[in-house]
């Protein structure tokens, strides 16, 4: 690195994205010119508007921000900052080929998976839900394309048989952000050479939606049990109970080889509540009733004496 700080600029919107924010920020030999985020919007039942997790660093640290409602109003402000690089991570928008052309070094993105496996959205969830015994953070050159652009760099994690995309996410988060900084700049010494990706062998994942966390009994509980981590702590897997919104927000990874009920009663195997699945069943550890507080399985079963052999969804 020379001894004029690299200028910096900044994209991402969630919690995933401020660990590697942090890391540039504490390392002297670059400077923050500009955070960009994703505007505020609306959340919860009473739609106030929430300040995306970035905003709240940027903030907090006194960093320039702005939150264009696309980046390409940001051209003219780019262009006049002329930044060395510009890092990515989860801003959730496509780049314009423009501005890519800015910086002088590119864009750097963080990528939560081992790419090419996983391009798209939901690549924190896809592992959990194929089984996968890792995954990872790929931290790329931004290309036009989804996440198509040459590797700068990979590191992996394995995946525990408890893995949810909550405790996925925070390793990889982690992760990123000490890989991005090592990563950048060995890149701007010209210590790492880019290298392209097996494009032959790529995937791709959609968003997760609510509806991707609706339970299908008829499929085997292994797979459901996977749903259930890969949907925490959102969406949530859901079910329907007597018309209302059941979310099962936990279940014991070890199903039961128990296939004897029609699928989707429920029941009762050593005092714990149990679940018939087209193949074996799935023992239930939380859940969430519609516009109640979530609870353990024994709880919910005390209030609900009536919920054993009732059928659900």
């Amino acid at each position: 690195m020379s001894n004029k700080p690299l200028k910096i600029v900044f994209a991402g919107t969630p919690d995933f994205a401020c660990p590697s924010l942090t890391a540039l920020v504490r390392d002297t030999d670059l400077s923050i010119k500009l955070v960009i985020t994703q505007p505020d919007k609306p959340s919860g039942r009473g739609l106030e508007f929430t300040k995306p997790a970035i905003k709240v660093l940027a903030e907090k640290i006194n960093l320039p921000l702005t939150q264009p409602e696309k980046i390409n109003q940001l051209k003219a402000r780019l262009l006049e900052i002329k930044p060395d690089v510009i890092v990515a991570v989860a801003y959730s928008q496509l780049i314009p080929e423009d501005l890519l052309a800015i910086p002088r070094l590119g864009w750097i993105n963080v990528h939560a998976s081992l790419l090419p496996r996983y391009r798209g959205a939901g690549v924190i969830q896809a592992p959990i839900l194929n089984n996968d015994q890792e995954s990872g953070v790929t931290i790329m050159l931004m290309a036009k394309g989804l996440d198509t652009g040459p590797i700068l760099a990979q590191s992996r994690v394995t995946l525990s048989l408890n893995e949810t995309a909550g405790s996925l996410s925070e390793s990889l988060s982690q992760l990123g952000g000490s890989l991005l900084l090592k990563t950048l700049k060995a890149y701007v010494a010209g210590d790492i050479k880019p290298r392209e990706q097996e494009h032959t062998q790529s995937t791709y994942v959609g968003l997760i939606k609510k509806q991707n966390a609706l339970i299908d009994w008829n499929k085997p509980a292994k797979t459901i049990e996977k749903l259930v981590r890969a949907m925490s702590p959102w969406p949530t897997a859901w079910t329907w109970l007597n018309g209302r919104q059941l979310k099962i927000t936990a279940a014991e990874p070890k199903t039961l080889p128990i296939n004897t009920y029609k699928v989707g009663k429920t029941f009762l195997y050593n005092n714990m509540l149990a679940v018939q699945c087209g193949e074996d069943s799935l023992l239930i550890n939380r859940l969430k009733l519609e516009s109640k507080n979530e609870v353990t399985a024994k709880a919910f079963i005390n209030g609900h004496q009536d919920l054993i052999g009732q059928i659900l969804g």
